[in-house]
Protein backbone atom coordinates (compact mmCIF):
# COMPACT_ATOMS: atom_id res chain seq x y z
CA UNK A 1 0.00 0.00 0.00
CA UNK A 2 1.35 3.70 -1.12
CA UNK A 3 0.86 6.10 1.83
CA UNK A 4 0.63 9.64 0.54
CA UNK A 5 2.39 12.16 2.58
CA UNK A 6 0.50 15.79 1.88
CA UNK A 7 3.80 17.20 3.99
CA UNK A 8 6.15 15.67 2.27
CA UNK A 9 8.44 17.70 0.06
CA UNK A 10 8.38 18.48 -3.70
CA UNK A 11 10.27 16.01 -5.82
CA UNK A 12 11.27 17.86 -9.12
CA UNK A 13 11.07 15.12 -11.70
CA UNK A 14 13.92 16.25 -14.36
CA UNK A 15 16.50 19.16 -13.44
CA UNK A 16 14.35 21.62 -15.41
CA UNK A 17 11.76 21.84 -12.64
CA UNK A 18 14.00 23.62 -10.52
CA UNK A 19 11.39 25.63 -8.07
CA UNK A 20 10.16 22.81 -6.45
CA UNK A 21 14.05 22.82 -4.87
CA UNK A 22 14.33 26.42 -4.22
CA UNK A 23 13.84 27.70 -0.81
CA UNK A 24 10.13 29.59 -0.31
CA UNK A 25 11.93 32.58 0.72
CA UNK A 26 13.58 33.02 -2.05
CA UNK A 27 10.45 32.99 -4.73
CA UNK A 28 8.54 35.16 -1.99
CA UNK A 29 11.86 37.87 -2.62
CA UNK A 30 12.31 37.25 -6.01
CA UNK A 31 9.01 38.49 -6.98
CA UNK A 32 7.78 40.66 -4.08
CA UNK A 33 9.18 43.87 -5.53
CA UNK A 34 7.87 43.64 -8.70
CA UNK A 35 4.67 42.78 -8.05
CA UNK A 36 4.78 46.17 -5.64
CA UNK A 37 5.83 48.04 -8.29
CA UNK A 38 3.08 46.37 -10.71
CA UNK A 39 0.44 47.91 -8.94
CA UNK A 40 1.41 51.71 -10.04
CA UNK A 41 1.84 50.60 -13.16
CA UNK A 42 -0.25 52.05 -16.30
CA UNK A 43 0.65 50.73 -19.89
CA UNK A 44 -0.17 47.63 -21.18
CA UNK A 45 3.03 46.76 -22.71
CA UNK A 46 4.48 46.40 -18.46
CA UNK A 47 2.26 44.11 -16.84
CA UNK A 48 2.44 42.30 -20.41
CA UNK A 49 5.97 41.63 -20.05
CA UNK A 50 5.89 40.56 -16.77
CA UNK A 51 2.81 37.95 -17.17
CA UNK A 52 5.24 36.62 -19.89
CA UNK A 53 8.23 36.31 -17.42
CA UNK A 54 5.71 34.54 -15.17
CA UNK A 55 4.69 32.16 -17.35
CA UNK A 56 7.65 31.15 -18.86
CA UNK A 57 9.37 30.53 -15.15
CA UNK A 58 6.36 28.39 -14.37
CA UNK A 59 6.05 26.12 -17.51
CA UNK A 60 9.95 25.44 -17.28
CA UNK A 61 10.26 25.28 -13.81
CA UNK A 62 6.75 23.31 -12.41
CA UNK A 63 5.58 19.91 -13.56
CA UNK A 64 2.78 21.47 -16.05
CA UNK A 65 0.22 19.32 -14.33
CA UNK A 66 -3.83 19.38 -15.14
CA UNK A 67 -4.33 21.57 -12.37
CA UNK A 68 -1.05 24.23 -13.72
CA UNK A 69 -2.19 24.02 -17.49
CA UNK A 70 -6.22 25.16 -16.28
CA UNK A 71 -5.20 27.90 -14.03
CA UNK A 72 -2.57 29.38 -16.79
CA UNK A 73 -4.38 28.44 -20.04
CA UNK A 74 -8.03 28.80 -19.03
CA UNK A 75 -8.55 30.15 -15.53
CA UNK A 76 -6.27 33.55 -15.51
CA UNK A 77 -7.15 34.23 -19.12
CA UNK A 78 -10.83 34.10 -18.65
CA UNK A 79 -10.00 36.00 -15.47
CA UNK A 80 -8.27 38.72 -17.53
CA UNK A 81 -10.78 38.49 -20.04
CA UNK A 82 -13.85 39.38 -17.76
CA UNK A 83 -11.91 41.78 -15.64
CA UNK A 84 -11.22 43.82 -18.68
CA UNK A 85 -14.30 44.17 -20.17
CA UNK A 86 -16.00 45.05 -16.63
CA UNK A 87 -13.87 47.83 -16.27
CA UNK A 88 -13.57 49.11 -19.64
CA UNK A 89 -17.38 49.18 -19.22
CA UNK A 90 -17.28 50.84 -15.80
CA UNK A 91 -14.89 53.72 -17.40
CA UNK A 92 -16.24 57.11 -17.20
CA UNK A 93 -16.64 58.37 -20.76
CA UNK A 94 -16.01 61.99 -19.88
CA UNK A 95 -12.57 61.50 -19.50
CA UNK A 96 -11.60 59.20 -22.89
CA UNK A 97 -14.52 60.88 -25.10
CA UNK A 98 -11.81 62.07 -27.18
CA UNK A 99 -10.47 58.73 -28.06
CA UNK A 100 -11.89 57.01 -31.01
CA UNK A 101 -15.72 55.22 -30.30
CA UNK A 102 -15.50 51.37 -31.00
CA UNK A 103 -19.44 50.86 -29.82
CA UNK A 104 -22.70 52.55 -29.30
CA UNK A 105 -25.70 51.37 -27.61
CA UNK A 106 -28.36 53.56 -27.78
CA UNK A 107 -26.75 56.91 -25.58
CA UNK A 108 -23.73 54.77 -24.31
CA UNK A 109 -20.42 54.26 -26.10
CA UNK A 110 -17.50 52.05 -25.70
CA UNK A 111 -14.08 54.35 -26.23
CA UNK A 112 -10.92 52.62 -27.45
CA UNK A 113 -9.70 54.65 -23.98
CA UNK A 114 -11.81 52.66 -21.77
CA UNK A 115 -10.66 49.66 -23.43
CA UNK A 116 -6.94 50.36 -22.97
CA UNK A 117 -7.62 51.36 -19.28
CA UNK A 118 -9.57 48.09 -18.36
CA UNK A 119 -7.31 45.45 -20.19
CA UNK A 120 -4.33 47.28 -18.69
CA UNK A 121 -5.95 47.01 -15.15
CA UNK A 122 -7.03 43.60 -16.31
CA UNK A 123 -3.23 42.43 -17.47
CA UNK A 124 -1.58 44.09 -14.16
CA UNK A 125 -3.66 42.06 -11.81
CA UNK A 126 -3.22 38.56 -14.35
CA UNK A 127 0.49 39.54 -14.01
CA UNK A 128 0.55 39.89 -10.16
CA UNK A 129 -1.47 37.01 -10.10
CA UNK A 130 0.90 34.93 -11.95
CA UNK A 131 3.65 36.13 -10.24
CA UNK A 132 2.46 34.98 -6.95
CA UNK A 133 1.79 31.19 -8.62
CA UNK A 134 5.40 31.12 -8.83
CA UNK A 135 5.75 30.57 -5.07
CA UNK A 136 1.95 29.20 -4.64
CA UNK A 137 2.18 26.77 -6.94
CA UNK A 138 5.61 24.95 -6.15
CA UNK A 139 6.12 25.52 -2.26
CA UNK A 140 4.03 23.64 0.90
CA UNK A 141 2.46 25.07 3.61
CA UNK A 142 4.59 23.86 6.01
CA UNK A 143 7.65 24.29 4.33
CA UNK A 144 6.72 28.22 4.33
CA UNK A 145 6.60 27.97 8.23
CA UNK A 146 10.13 26.19 8.28
CA UNK A 147 11.76 28.65 6.30
CA UNK A 148 9.96 31.97 7.87
CA UNK A 149 11.43 29.91 11.39
CA UNK A 150 15.07 29.20 9.74
CA UNK A 151 15.50 32.04 7.95
CA UNK A 152 13.30 35.43 8.80
CA UNK A 153 13.55 34.40 12.46
CA UNK A 154 9.78 34.02 12.96
CA UNK A 155 9.15 32.69 17.04
CA UNK A 156 8.79 29.41 16.89
CA UNK A 157 5.66 29.51 18.70
CA UNK A 158 4.08 31.37 16.10
CA UNK A 159 5.38 28.80 13.47
CA UNK A 160 4.85 25.85 15.09
CA UNK A 161 1.19 27.41 15.69
CA UNK A 162 0.84 27.95 12.13
CA UNK A 163 1.86 24.28 11.03
CA UNK A 164 -0.48 22.98 13.47
CA UNK A 165 -3.11 24.97 11.84
CA UNK A 166 -2.47 23.76 8.36
CA UNK A 167 -1.72 20.25 9.43
CA UNK A 168 -5.93 20.60 10.39
CA UNK A 169 -7.23 21.29 7.17
CA UNK A 170 -6.30 17.58 5.82
CA UNK A 171 -7.24 15.92 9.15
CA UNK A 172 -10.72 18.10 8.79
CA UNK A 173 -11.49 16.80 4.89
CA UNK A 174 -10.39 13.04 6.45
CA UNK A 175 -13.11 12.78 8.93
CA UNK A 176 -15.32 14.57 7.01
CA UNK A 177 -15.28 11.94 4.39
CA UNK A 178 -15.62 9.23 7.53
CA UNK A 179 -18.71 11.10 8.62
CA UNK A 180 -20.27 10.61 5.55
CA UNK A 181 -19.39 7.08 4.93
CA UNK A 182 -20.88 6.21 7.82
CA UNK A 183 -24.39 7.96 7.60
CA UNK A 184 -24.71 6.82 3.93
CA UNK A 185 -24.14 3.57 5.37
CA UNK A 186 -26.58 3.96 8.30
CA UNK A 187 -29.04 5.71 5.69
CA UNK A 188 -28.79 8.58 7.78
CA UNK A 189 -30.66 11.87 5.70
CA UNK A 190 -30.94 10.36 2.34
CA UNK A 191 -32.78 11.14 -0.77
CA UNK A 192 -32.23 13.94 -3.44
CA UNK A 193 -32.71 17.60 -3.76
CA UNK A 194 -31.94 20.88 -1.54
CA UNK A 195 -33.34 19.90 1.58
CA UNK A 196 -31.72 16.42 1.98
CA UNK A 197 -28.66 17.88 1.28
CA UNK A 198 -29.06 20.78 3.79
CA UNK A 199 -30.22 18.30 6.19
CA UNK A 200 -27.10 15.88 5.65
CA UNK A 201 -25.01 19.22 6.02
CA UNK A 202 -26.77 19.59 9.50
CA UNK A 203 -25.99 16.48 10.58
CA UNK A 204 -21.77 16.58 9.40
CA UNK A 205 -21.15 19.39 12.19
CA UNK A 206 -21.87 17.89 15.20
CA UNK A 207 -19.74 14.73 14.88
CA UNK A 208 -16.95 17.22 12.97
CA UNK A 209 -16.89 19.62 15.67
CA UNK A 210 -16.47 17.14 18.28
CA UNK A 211 -13.82 15.25 16.29
CA UNK A 212 -11.97 18.70 16.03
CA UNK A 213 -12.19 19.07 19.46
CA UNK A 214 -10.33 15.54 20.21
CA UNK A 215 -7.83 16.56 17.87
CA UNK A 216 -7.06 20.21 19.39
CA UNK A 217 -6.75 18.31 22.36
CA UNK A 218 -4.39 15.90 21.06
CA UNK A 219 -2.28 18.54 19.68
CA UNK A 220 -2.04 20.62 22.88
CA UNK A 221 -1.00 17.29 25.30
CA UNK A 222 1.89 16.69 22.42
CA UNK A 223 2.85 19.82 22.72
CA UNK A 224 3.14 20.03 26.42
CA UNK A 225 5.12 16.30 26.31
CA UNK A 226 7.20 17.78 24.05
CA UNK A 227 7.95 20.96 26.41
CA UNK A 228 6.38 23.25 23.50
CA UNK A 229 7.72 27.03 24.49
CA UNK A 230 9.48 26.05 27.26
CA UNK A 231 13.13 27.43 25.85
CA UNK A 232 13.73 30.56 23.51
CA UNK A 233 15.08 28.16 20.38
CA UNK A 234 14.09 24.50 18.91
CA UNK A 235 15.96 21.98 16.82
CA UNK A 236 14.35 21.38 13.61
CA UNK A 237 13.90 18.22 12.30
CA UNK A 238 13.27 18.66 8.52
CA UNK A 239 15.70 21.71 7.28
CA UNK A 240 14.70 24.21 4.33
CA UNK A 241 17.94 25.32 3.71
CA UNK A 242 18.42 28.44 2.09
CA UNK A 243 21.49 27.93 -0.97
CA UNK A 244 23.46 29.32 -3.68
CA UNK A 245 20.76 28.22 -6.32
CA UNK A 246 18.37 30.57 -4.26
CA UNK A 247 20.54 33.42 -4.35
CA UNK A 248 21.63 33.17 -8.06
CA UNK A 249 17.14 32.56 -8.80
CA UNK A 250 16.63 35.86 -6.90
CA UNK A 251 18.89 37.93 -8.28
CA UNK A 252 18.71 36.84 -12.05
CA UNK A 253 14.58 37.51 -11.46
CA UNK A 254 15.17 41.05 -10.06
CA UNK A 255 17.43 41.75 -13.24
CA UNK A 256 15.16 40.79 -15.58
CA UNK A 257 11.98 42.66 -13.48
CA UNK A 258 14.40 45.53 -13.50
CA UNK A 259 15.00 45.37 -16.62
CA UNK A 260 11.29 45.41 -17.30
CA UNK A 261 10.81 48.32 -15.92
CA UNK A 262 13.69 50.16 -17.01
CA UNK A 263 12.59 49.42 -21.16
CA UNK A 264 8.86 50.19 -20.28
CA UNK A 265 9.79 53.64 -18.87
CA UNK A 266 12.22 54.70 -21.94
CA UNK A 267 9.67 53.69 -24.49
Amino acid sequence: MTVFDPYARFAAASPWQFLYALNPISKIAAVAPAMILLVFARDLATPAAFLVLAYAVLLLGARLTGRLAAILFAALPAGMLLIGLGFSVWVDSQHVHDSIPLLRIGGWTLYSGALAIGFATALRLGSIVALALIGGLTTTGPDLVRASVQQLRVPYRIGYTALAAFRFVPRFGHELSVIRAAHRVRGHHGGRGPLARIARGWGYIVPLLAGAIRHAERVALAMDSRAFGAHPTRTERHLVPFRTRDVVFIVVVLAASATIFLLSWNL
